[in-house]
Order: structure tokens, then C-alpha cells, then sequence
């Protein structure tokens, strides 16, 4: 799931930099790795930059929330809502230029599909599409559809899915172990600690309450049990998670979220 625009970024020269000026470089690292945005900053992001990036996972979701939900009222305005709920769906996927998307499906065959932990992670790198990453794509976007046009009143969940689905990214990369020994997924988790994820928490969890109140804080408690499962069990058929499993959290979380707010 690594952008090349930004994998190429990853080895630049460590500055002194004042504090706004190093905080306001990670949180343009993460939005520029976790959407189309075009490049902002014309230099190598720093390492420790990648790693800060890490905290503002959440905030770059709030973004994605609000300009998806911003997205919906306008359409549900002149359009039915089933055929809203594919529009709005189209346009999460470009706006994130599907690296979460490909993240899970390269998760989907590599996890499923390989017998050892060297063919997973082996597959995982492969990335021509098998039967397992097409059957969980399209019944991940189907669920997703699902979610959206069946709800009536998409917006708390389709604001805050984007958030809670980057929190559990950014909780992810900090607590377990990566797989690699190189890479933009090593470089943030070696830089990413505690602060990180910290500051991502404070995020995910300010926002939940704010959309959710007591149920957007359930919700947050939720993401967390999720991402430990997935992490657990990618840890029992490879060594470690990699770009791609962080990826595969934030759709599964995003679906959880879209699918637990019709309960």
C-alpha cells in the first residue's frame, strides 16, 4: 500500500526544525500518503516527520468525513439514495487513490492463500489479484453499498468510519510488530511511539464523542478489540503486519463502523 511518490521520500536528511514547522510537515506526510492530494512539501520527508505523520492518521480522516458526508447531502438532494450511496462510495475510493483498497486485497490473497509464512508474505508483495482478494473486494465494497444506502441517516458513521479506520491504522503500526526489514511501513513504525499514538487516540476518540456521544466512544472501543483481532491473526500466518494489514484494518474497521451504526 505504499505510494511511490512518497516512498521515495522516505530516506531524507534529518533538519532542525521548530516545532509548528516539523508539526505541520507530519500532518502534510500523512495526508499526502493517505490521499490524492497532491505534494505539498517539494523535499524527502525526514524519518522522524514519517513516524509524527503517524498521530495525524485521524485528522486526515476527519477531512475524508467531512468532505464525504458534505458529498452525500448535496447528492441525496437531486438523487436516490441507493444511487448516492454508490457515488459517495466511488468517491471514497479516489480520494484515498484505493491504497487502503489494495492494501486489502493483497491481505485478502496473501493471508488466505499462501501455506507458509514465506509464500504469504511472498504473495503479499505479488501484486497480481487471485481469488481471494477478488471475492473480498467486491464483497467488502458490497457491504460498504449496503451500509450506506440502507441507513437512514448515514452521516454519523460515514463521518466517523474514516477517522476510527486511520486510528486503527495508527494503533496498528505502534503496538505490533512489523514484518520487514525495509520499507515506508518500517520506516513509520521505527519513528512512530507512544506521543503517536497518543495524539491519534486523543483525535479519534474527541471526534467519536463529538458525532457519537457515549455511542461514538463505544464504537472507538470497538475499533480497538478489531484491529487486535486482525493483528492477531495476521500474527499467527506471518511474522508481523505490513503496509498491506494496515490497510486491511482501516477497511475492515471502516465497514464495522458503517454496518455497527445500523444496530
Amino acid at each position: 500500500m505504499e505510494r511511490a511518490n512518497v516512498t521515495r521520500n522516505t530516506h531524507g536528511a534529518s533538519k532542525t526544525q521548530n516545532p509548528k514547522s516539523k508539526t505541520q510537515n507530519c500532518f502534510l506526510s500523512a495526508l499526502q500518503f493517505l490521499t490524492v492530494v497532491p505534494p505539498l512539501v517539494r523535499r524527502p520527508f525526514t524519518l522522524p516527520e514519517l513516524g509524527g505523520a503517524v498521530g495525524y492518521f485521524p485528522l486526515v480522516g476527519v477531512l475524508l468525513g467531512l468532505v464525504l458526508t458534505a458529498l452525500y447531502a448535496a447528492l441525496r438532494m437531486f438523487l436516490p439514495q441507493n444511487v448516492v450511496a454508490a457515488l459517495v462510495l466511488t468517491a471514497w475510493v479516489i480520494l484515498t487513490g484505493a491504497l487502503h483498497l489494495d492494501g486489502f486485497l493483497d491481505a485478502s490473497d496473501g493471508l488466505f492463500g499462501g501455506t507458509t509464512p514465506e509464500d504469504r508474505l511472498r504473495i503479499l508483495r505479488d501484486e497480481q489479484v487471485g481469488a481471494f482478494a477478488m471475492a473480498g473486494g467486491l464483497l467488502l465494497l458490497l457491504v460498504k453499498y449496503t451500509a450506506l444506502s440502507s441507513s437512514p441517516d448515514p452521516f454519523p458513521a460515514l463521518f466517523l468510519a474514516p477517522v476510527l479506520g486511520r486510528w486503527g491504522m495508527a494503533l496498528a503500526v505502534v503496538a505490533f510488530p512489523y514484518a520487514r526489514v525495509e520499507g515506508l511501513g518500517r520506516a513509520m513504525k521505527d519513528h512512530a511511539g507512544p506521543r503517536a499514538l497518543a495524539l491519534a487516540t486523543v483525535v479519534a476518540f474527541g471526534t467519536a464523542w463529538l458525532a457519537g456521544g457515549v455511542r461514538g466512544l463505544v464504537a472507538g472501543v470497538l475499533v480497538a478489540g478489531l484491529t487486535w483481532a486482525v493483528a492477531r491473526f495476521t500474527l499467527a500466518r506471518i511474522p508481523g503486519l505490513t503496509g498491506d494489514i494496515y490497510g486491511a484494518i482501516c477497511e475492515l474497521v471502516e465497514v464495522a463502523v458503517l454496518v455497527g451504526w445500523l444496530l
